[in-house]
Formats: structure tokens, sequence, C-alpha cells
């Protein structure tokens, strides 16, 4: 079903400056207001370990940010990890644009349908080079680059072993210790 209305980034704005948002679970896509579900213990798990892991291996060359927001033209989406641009003081009165943005991973348990179509098309639309999935329940990590239009021309689908992010060439990621299966 959709909405009644579109949101612009300023009137979303205002809605969580005055307040109206506290304690609701949404994220501004495409000017539409979208429900997130809660988070099950095992996708905060995952998300959380995951980014204790980037962190480490990323210090000193990128920040990890945890289930914030990021600022995208129409959109204001809360990915799980955003890997950013240093330094964090340029994000203290904005967030991340997609000029800012490395790579962002969702981590998917109960939403990869969503992940995969909805929030993809968005990242791609926004030039965001890089976009991960990490799919809980088949233990896999979709992986897209090359964002054209509305879709990425390249992807792939990786269960184990080593990946190597685009922004980050030299650093090598074991999926195990990433994603904890």
């Amino acid at each position: 079903m959709k909405s009644l209305m579109k949101w612009s980034l300023e009137d979303y704005h205002n809605l969580v400056d005055n307040g109206v948002l506290a304690n609701k679970n949404v994220e501004l896509l495409e000017g539409e207001l979208v429900e997130m579900p809660p988070e099950s213990p095992l996708h905060s798990y995952v998300t959380e370990s995951g980014a204790d892991y980037l962190r480490k291996l990323l210090k000193g060359l990128a920040l990890v940010k945890e289930a914030h927001p990021v600022t995208l033209i129409n959109s204001e989406p809360e990915p799980d990890i955003a890997i950013v641009k240093l330094p964090s003081n340029q994000y203290k009165n904005k967030h991340p644009y997609s000029e800012d943005i490395f790579w962002l991973i969702e981590v998917s348990n109960k939403t990869l349908n969503y992940d995969l179509n909805d929030k993809k098309k968005i990242y791609a639309q926004e030039g965001i080079k890089e976009y991960w999935v990490a799919d809980i329940s088949n233990r896999q990590v979709h992986i897209f680059l090359t964002p054209e239009k509305d879709d990425y021309q390249v992807t792939k689908i990786v269960s184990e072993g080593i990946i190597k992010p685009q922004s980050f060439p030299n650093l090598e990621l074991s999926i195990k210790q990433l994603f904890l299966w």
C-alpha cells in the first residue's frame, strides 16, 4: 500500500526534531515513512559483532557507524552498518551523505526481500558504490557493486572465505568472523 503523501527530507527532519516520531521505528525511503520491524537478538548480535570487527580493521581509515541514519536525496535510511569517511566530527551537524559513504551493510534476518529490492534500488540510485546484504538465514552475503541508475551492474553471493571491500582492496575480511557463521 502506498502512502497518501510524500515527505521531504525537511519535513522528516522537522518531525524528528519536534519529537513526533519519538518511540517510532521508522525510516524515510523515497519520501515515504517506512515502519521497521523490531530487531531480533540474533540480528542485534550479528550487527554489533560485525561492526566491532570492522572498527578494529578500519581504525584510522574509516568510521564505522552502527544503525544510524545516512542522508540521501529523498531518503534517510538507517543501515545496520555504514562505513564512512573520516573525520567523525564532520557528522556533528549532519548525517553522512552518499559522497561520504564507502559502503553500506544491511544485516537481514526478516527483511531480506526489502533489503535486496527496495533498499538496493535506492542505494544504487544514490550512487553508493558498494552495498552488502548479510543474509543470516542462508549464511551468505550478497555483494552489489557498480551502481547504474536504479540497480547494480555487478552482483556476487559468497558464503565463506575472504571479502575485499572495493574501497579498501588490501583489507581482507573473513566472512565467518564478520557475520559469525
